[in-house]
């Protein structure tokens, strides 16, 4: 009896490890080296500014053995990393991808240089990977800034780039017109301030309903707040913010070249820097992502556009399984 009892203990932990993910480190430093991602990482050398730094990914094979698979590429969010991509990398390794998901510099596992951040930047640290596993043509996927990052990765590379998948992107306005100036320090100084309920706070903002687990998305950059390292992790977040600020790609959607599929929960309400907008007329005339949906696909000559109703921002974690059909169907098409 006793040993039924363990043994359903046991199941029932096990059950709520892969519900809610897996258990995060009180204290994690600036490259995240006690937090485990769900598949082997590797790394890259890049140079920067002249000196050298490390770009984590993690390359995944397809479940089935197959010479030549193709190969996805999934970019993460500002707020996340590579890890948060678990359910899609499985879901697309057992149906025959090759799937690479990095860590772009000044991100989870990646190196956190101060350094003048920029988007071509990012992209081409992310074409010199690609080149290095000997990838010469890849579907990329980009999710909240890595959109961003995946139509700068298409617009430069274009030869490179055989399908582009853009979920709930941000950079589908531009936030200099709405959100005020902000200078490095004061982006710094904010970020200093962070708290672990400020955080909740904002991701909470990301779905129409909270769930169990979404607390690891919180839990691991909270965790950075509670290590030595934290003001390196602080500074690359402000200059990140701005590289997003100063440097939008809304204009520049009608010169993609790759079929395209443009994904948008129709909860999303996201603006970058919504809080420094005092007039609360122009947080709601923004940040519509309804209509910028629209208009995005609209904007990019061979785009598909699916609209899933009562998601938010982040569909791959909220409706795994409705983001991974339109995926597959897109891919295979």
């Amino acid at each position: 009896m006793m040993h039924k009892l363990n043994l359903l203990l046991f199941s029932l932990l096990l059950l709520a490890g892969q519900v809610l993910g897996q258990q995060v480190p009180a204290s994690l430093n600036a490259t995240l080296d006690d937090y485990e991602y769900p598949h082997p990482v590797n790394y890259f050398e890049v140079e920067l500014e002249g000196a050298k730094y490390k770009m984590a990914y993690m390359d995944v094979p397809p479940a089935k053995k197959a010479t030549d698979a193709p190969v996805v590429m999934l970019l993460h969010g500002k707020n996340f990393m590579g890890a948060y991509w678990r359910q899609t990398i499985d879901y697309l390794s057992k149906n025959g991808f090759r799937v690479v998901v990095p860590d772009q510099i000044g991100f989870g596992k990646s190196d956190k240089p101060e350094v003048y951040y920029t988007f071509h930047q990012l992209a081409q640290n992310t074409q010199q990977l690609l080149q290095h596993l000997g990838v010469k043509q890849v579907a990329v996927v980009g999710h909240s800034m890595g959109g961003m990052v995946a139509t700068r990765f298409a617009l430069m590379y274009p030869e490179m780039t055989s399908k582009l998948v853009l979920e709930n992107p941000i950079g589908l306005e531009d936030y200099r017109v709405m959100v005020p100036f902000k200078s490095m320090q004061e982006l710094y100084q904010a970020e200093l301030k962070q708290t672990e309920q400020a955080i909740r706070n904002y991701h909470q903002t990301y779905y129409p309903a909270w769930k169990p687990e979404f607390n690891e998305w919180v839990q691991v950059p909270a965790a950075q707040i509670n290590h030595p390292d934290y003001p390196k992790v602080a500074k690359v977040a402000a200059l990140t913010f701005a590289m997003i600020y100063q440097q939008p790609v809304v204009y520049e959607f009608g010169n993609l070249k790759a079929p395209a599929l443009v994904v948008i929960g129709q909860e999303d309400r996201t603006i970058v820097g919504k809080g420094y907008i005092q007039d609360k007329a122009k947080q709601q005339q923004y940040g519509q992502y309804p209509q910028l949906g629209k208009q995005t696909a609209k904007a990019i000559p061979q785009a598909q556009l699916v609209e899933l109703q009562n998601v938010g921002h982040i569909p791959h974690l909220e409706v795994p399984q409705c983001f991974h059909q339109e995926l597959l169907r897109f891919l295979k098409k």
